[in-house]
């Protein structure tokens, strides 16, 4: 696979360093030319002087035959530019970009960038995850099929405690999908009564009973 890094940041050069150990062909484009020096004393011909938003540039760097361009540059418009130049003119099969803000992550979205990365959401989902909010934990969200998995932490005073899945009111398009319990991850049978625990669900999701499942399901208290 060939990959093409925009930016020479630390995190242009981890991805360009890991990529070439694991056996990739990659090469790492960066405008400074102080930082080029800097880079090449350890990555070699691995580096390219130029300005990665250039067309010509690209052109150079081989992106008619990359597989993949990922831009991680310190400037959202740089990466959106590159980004750009890489769909409407080499017809990457990937592109990846890096959002140092996230309010620009929209833009991005807007101009059929699908895979857009940001550090700052990421730590905030972290954050979220260690630090519930109203028992409700964001775990992820999958764009392509319009799901959110959410984790939801019950505690001795739920109303739902005891309840059969059956008996629980949830969200219109929701459905549990897993149970965990001392730290296991169980299916969610519909026999199993509600104790205190972990449960997720996925809005827009439909809750099945597994073909392969066993008719008697023990109870989860």
């Amino acid at each position: 696979m060939y990959v093409i890094v925009v930016g020479g940041g630390k995190v242009g050069y981890y991805l360009t360093k890991t990529l070439s150990q694991e056996g990739h062909e990659v090469l790492l484009i960066e405008r400074d030319p102080r930082r080029v020096a800097q880079l090449s004393e350890e990555l070699g011909e691995l580096v390219m002087f130029g300005y990665g938003d250039e067309m010509r540039t690209l052109e150079q760097a081989g992106a008619a035959r990359a597989d993949a361009i990922v831009a991680v540059t310190g400037g959202d418009e740089d990466n959106l530019v590159i980004c750009q130049i890489a769909q409407k003119r080499f017809k990457t099969p990937r592109i990846i970009a890096r959002v140092n803000y996230p309010k620009n992550r929209i833009l991005f979205e807007k101009f059929g960038i699908e895979h857009v990365v940001s550090s700052t959401e990421a730590i905030l989902m972290m954050i979220e995850q260690q630090i519930p909010s109203a028992h409700l934990i964001p775990l992820a969200a999958l764009k392509q099929g319009n799901l959110e998995i959410v984790e939801v932490d019950l505690d001795a005073s739920s109303p739902v405690v005891g309840k059969s899945l059956a008996e629980i009111s949830l969200p219109e398009g929701s459905c549990v999908v897993s149970i965990i319990r001392a730290g296991r991850g169980h299916r969610s049978p519909w026999r199993h009564q509600a104790g205190r625990g972990r449960y997720g669900y996925n809005p827009g999701g439909i809750l099945q009973r597994s073909p392969d499942a066993p008719n008697v399901y023990p109870q989860i208290t």
